[in-house]
């Protein structure tokens, strides 16, 4: 009797967190999405309340002007960086920006926002306020010599994904923690950065996988992520501005439902990973 009651408990409370992780995997705040990827109202979330990058960042034109109907999250991703709200990765059908823009009269802020088709491909894009997509558009002759004045050269972003199980000892977080092969990758990162002419921004995000408490994981992500920026710092990197996220369980990479334990650990291993996004200029 106990034993069925126990198997029945544990049946719901599995049925409650698959619902659970599939209702964070497809919420949206645009409303009516066809399979198409259009909105039958685009709505664009509130940049207080619900962006965990308020102050948004400063987009590269060029790479603006390549996102079309048809590129992947992957390419998203590289080419503007990972949304600025509580938006993740598997099922999500829109992501949010906030960007700002140097122009002839001070900076312009926007929100952009991408909207996926049920393939995963983003298949339409739309600014607030509407008018900011004019900053896509060619500058006439007499404007392109202001935009030389007014705007710098951005560096260029590069992401490097790291597996916390290289990284770190098991559920662990302390450098005394980091593992040789993780030192061996960081202090290779730390050297590379050493040679840039300067490195403008270093965001460091860390990542776990779903199993523990949410706020366990949200703890241990921030941790890791705050010893590797800690480690890469005492190594000599020149960063002129550091950012350091805990995103705990919340940006799987993959879905597991092995029953076995090792079998499921193993499995969710992409989930256990620290995210590093430089911004430096070449030598």
């Amino acid at each position: 009797m106990t034993t069925n009651i126990q198997r029945a408990g544990m049946a719901l409370a599995m049925a409650t967190l698959v619902l659970g992780l599939q209702a964070c995997g497809t919420s949206t705040v645009s409303k009516k999405i066809s399979d198409d990827g259009v909105a039958g109202e685009v709505v664009f979330p509130d940049r207080e309340k619900n962006a965990w990058l308020k102050e948004g960042t400063f987009p590269n034109l060029d790479n603006l002007r390549q996102l079309a109907p048809g590129v992947t999250k992957d390419q998203l991703y590289d080419l503007v960086g990972r949304p600025h709200f509580e938006e993740g990765l598997a099922g999500v059908r829109e992501w949010d920006y906030v960007f700002h823009f140097r122009t002839p009269t001070g900076v312009k802020t926007c929100q952009y926002k991408a909207i996926f088709d049920t393939k995963g491909l983003a298949q339409t894009f739309h600014w607030l306020p509407a008018g900011c997509g004019d900053v896509l558009k060619p500058a006439a002759a007499g404007e392109r010599v202001v935009q030389r004045v007014v705007e710098q050269p951005m560096a260029p972003r590069r992401n490097v994904a790291l597996s916390a199980d290289a990284l770190f000892a098991f559920d662990r977080s302390e450098t005394a923690a980091l593992l040789p092969k993780g030192r061996a990758e960081l202090d290779a990162l730390a050297a590379e950065l050493r040679k840039a002419k300067s490195v403008e921004r270093l965001e460091i995000v860390g990542h776990t996988d779903r199993l523990g408490s949410t706020a366990y994981n949200q703890q241990l992500s921030l941790a890791r992520a705050t010893t590797v920026r800690d480690y890469l710092m005492r190594a000599g990197v020149p960063a002129k501005a550091t950012d350091v996220q805990g995103r705990g369980e919340t940006q799987p990479k993959v879905m597991c439902d092995q029953v076995d334990r090792a079998a499921l650990i193993a499995c969710l291993a992409p989930n256990r990973r620290v995210d590093i996004s430089v911004q430096a200029t070449a030598p």
